[in-house]
This record gives structure tokens, sequence and C-alpha cells, in this order.
């Protein structure tokens, strides 16, 4: 029987939106989502919150995840990646004599999460060889034909190439969805993330928003009404 934790990285000390992480958004703290929707897949024998902050953690428990440790304020400056504070809570766990075989490190500020898209990457993930599984959502634009805007304020084409190409002509490309990100705990691998030892579980893009900015921020409560508003009309 596999054992799967759910790692919520949530630090205190948000900067562009201040305590971003338990802010409220459509009537609960942001990360309230994301700790509903990892507890009502029923995948994980675990859901933990990794913060530095006593009121994150105070809320994490609230609905219904487990705060087992606090992370240290080394680990919780603007600097250190998501790869270091999961590296410690799993640490953390197993000292605990906590050890798991899959781990999903799920975002604090995803809110439009779903919880088919995180069963979907799983069962993609246990029934292949690769090491990884994660959310990614198609670009909206071909890649093959942006441009950077130089230091005198011109145009430069990356790939002058494609200028004369047709948009439906050129490769589709991905991003990251900033969303969950699965991982076979028993397998290793040198290749990054975006890379050949991973699965894509690709999310159509209104279920997509970084939220660093207000305006990111508000651009995702539209997102959310329209989707809230949908599953209801769904549903009747």
């Amino acid at each position: 029987m596999n054992k799967v934790v759910a790692i919520i990285p949530a630090r205190g000390g948000s900067k562009r939106i201040p305590k971003k992480n338990i802010k409220d958004f459509h009537g609960k703290p942001l990360i309230a989502y994301s700790i509903e929707v990892a507890l009502k897949s029923k995948l994980f024998d675990k859901v933990i919150v990794s913060t530095d902050d006593n009121e994150i953690a105070n809320v994490a428990k609230e609905y219904g995840a487990e705060v087992p440790f606090i992370r240290p304020k080394e680990l919780s400056d603007d600097f250190t990646g998501t790869g270091a504070v999961v590296s410690h809570a799993l640490k953390v766990l197993k000292e605990q004599g906590e050890e798991f075989d899959y781990c999903c490190t799920i975002y604090a500020t995803a809110p439009l999460v779903q919880e088919k898209y995180l069963i979907e990457g799983f069962e993609k993930l246990k029934n292949s060889d690769a090491v990884n599984a994660f959310s990614v959502t198609s670009m909206p634009f071909p890649i093959q034909r942006t441009f950077k805007i130089t230091k005198n304020n011109r145009c430069e084409m990356f790939w002058p190439e494609n200028f004369m190409k047709r948009s439906q002509d050129l490769e589709e490309a991905y991003q990251d969805a900033g969303q969950f990100y699965w991982r076979n705990l028993r397998k290793e691998s040198s290749a990054i993330t975006f890379g050949k030892d991973s699965i894509a579980v690709v999310l159509p893009r209104h279920l997509v928003q970084d939220i660093d900015t207000l305006e990111d921020w508000q651009r995702a409560e539209v997102l959310y009404e329209v989707l809230a508003k949908t599953i209801v009309k769904e549903n009747l």
C-alpha cells in the first residue's frame, strides 16, 4: 500500500500582497482551497502545511491540515526555493517516523485547483516509469513568434524565421501552471522538472492564474466566480 503525502508550502511575510496565504478569497482564506481539495481527493495519508508563521499554522489546522513542525527562518526567505522547503518537510517527517512513497506539493495560492486533475496526475504517475507529474497549461500564443523589445525600444524576434509562418503550423507550447507537483519518492532523476522524466497534466487555461500581484488576485477572483457559477449550473 503506497503512502502518500501532500505538502503545502505557505510562508509568512508576503510583501506585494500582505498575508497573501490567509487573505480572504471569496469568503475563505486563500490556503483553504488547496487544503480542502487535497482532503476531498482522498489521495493522501497526510496533508501537511509547511510554514514559519503561527497565524498561517492556526488557519491551516482550522481547515483540516496538519502542521507537525514550524519551518525554520532560514528556509522562509525570498530566495529559498520550493524544492528545499519540500525536502526539509520530508526530512522532518522521516525523523518523526513517517516515510512516504509519493509526495504532492500543492501551492497555497491555487484556489482554482481541481480534485480531478490531482487524481489524474497521481494515476498517470503511479502507472508509469516517470518520476514527476505536474500541472501545465497551453500557451495562448505561439512562442515561436515572440519577440523582445531592445534597449533602444525596437522590436527583435527571437526566431525571425517564423515571422511568415501561420500560427496553426507551429507546434503548441506549454507552461507550468503552478498548482501541483507530484513526485515518486522511490525513484531518482537527474533531469529538470520540465524534462524527460515528467508527465504533463494539462489544465484548461481558464483554471490557471498565478497570484503574485493585486492584479493577479483580482483576475483570479473573477475566474473563480465564473467557475463557481459553472459548477452550480452543471449540478442543477
